[in-house]
């Protein structure tokens, strides 16, 4: 084992010592707390997305015909598959949760002020192509309400401006849903929208890195603590902790509400009742308060307005008495979601 350690040794001669001076850049204190670590779990969550896809991608056939049947085989019949398949839906949920969170922990700390403008812009990124990588995924099962949550989805895209019924052409390979969808949703889901994924993570990181962390102090702290500690070991062994955690209770998830197989699709039947995954029901209680073109144009605002949110938010300090006016603007915000959340949850059509 000695010739082994000195043959490595000499052709990388890394140690722990260079390992940790390496890595040891310092972490504001107040990272110590899990609500202000938020971006580790996401990333972690993706990782874990990544791999138990693969897994399933051995199984699954994206084309009408097969999809269904490919699904069912992994959830009834392959080794482990139920399990693998529910891990990878409650990472899923889980990963939006998280970077819905995350992006709400910036906002109301106010971490997105200058300079850090264009990393909360890339942020925004991330969270939209999480979504993307949502009703992708949920769309790939071909069920009946993948289905026709699929069919609403593309045609809400065709009432963008100018660019809708090019991007509804883009999305299913037609005009209509066809034989070419799936394997487009499938190309989506499993390559683009990760690829994306991950030069957004590394542009994010990159940013962190060049700018650091905004460092926040909190009242009951002693006025002779240490602003900062050790990224390596202290704050990986915090984030190895955190996922170790999310492990069990992903495993837990996955066998306490596994997920199960719905009808298959038919084409021609519409359902009485059409819901998408959870994290698209504000978007659906919206659409059904305005008309089709409102919501769409309505929404494309509220989403270009947190884009460009840091510039609105310097604005009004600048020419206004309300310094934390974003502060009240976000918890209306906040409430809306949650209200319109629920009420679309709890009612029937």
């Amino acid at each position: 084992m000695s010739r082994v350690t000195a043959w490595i040794q000499e052709r990388l001669p890394i140690s722990g010592d260079s390992l940790r001076e390496l890595t040891n850049e310092p972490v504001p204190n107040h990272l110590k707390r899990w609500w202000y670590a938020l971006g580790g779990t996401p990333a972690y969550l993706f990782v874990v997305q990544i791999f138990t896809g693969i897994l399933l991608a051995f199984y699954y056939e994206p084309a009408p015909t097969t999809a269904y049947e490919s699904v069912r085989y992994i959830t009834e019949e392959a080794a482990f598959g139920w399990y693998i398949r529910g891990i990878h839906k409650w990472a899923a949920t889980l990963m939006v949760a998280a970077v819905i969170l995350h992006q709400m922990r910036v906002y109301f700390t106010g971490a997105y002020r200058k300079p850090r403008e264009p990393n909360w812009m890339v942020g925004m990124c991330l969270l939209l192509c999480t979504l993307g990588l949502g009703f992708t995924g949920y769309s790939l099962v071909f069920e009946q309400l993948s289905y026709w949550g699929a069919t609403v989805g593309a045609n809400l895209t065709e009432m963008v401006p100018l660019v809708g019924g090019f991007l509804k052409n883009m999305l299913l390979g037609g005009a209509t849903y066809n034989e070419h969808t799936l394997s487009r949703f499938f190309i989506l889901h499993a390559a683009v929208l990760p690829v994306l994924m991950v030069a957004l993570i590394i542009v994010h990181i990159a940013l962190i890195r060049v700018q650091g962390v905004t460092e926040l102090r909190f009242e009951d702290e002693p006025a002779d603590a240490p602003k900062t500690f050790n990224f390596f070991p202290d704050h990986l062994y915090t984030e190895v902790g955190i996922g170790l955690l999310l492990m069990i209770l992903l495993s837990a998830l996955a066998t306490i509400a596994p997920a199960h197989m719905g009808p298959p699709a038919d084409p021609l039947t519409t359902p009485e009742v059409i819901k998408p995954e959870w994290f698209f029901y504000v978007t659906f209680r919206w659409l059904k308060l305005f008309s089709g073109t409102t919501a769409v144009l309505s929404m494309g605002f509220i989403v270009f307005t947190m884009f460009m949110w840091p510039f609105v938010d310097s604005f009004i300090r600048k020419k206004t008495k309300f310094k934390e006016a974003s502060v009240w603007i976000g918890i209306i915000g906040v409430l809306l979601i949650i209200g319109l959340t629920v009420w679309e949850a709890v009612v029937k059509h």
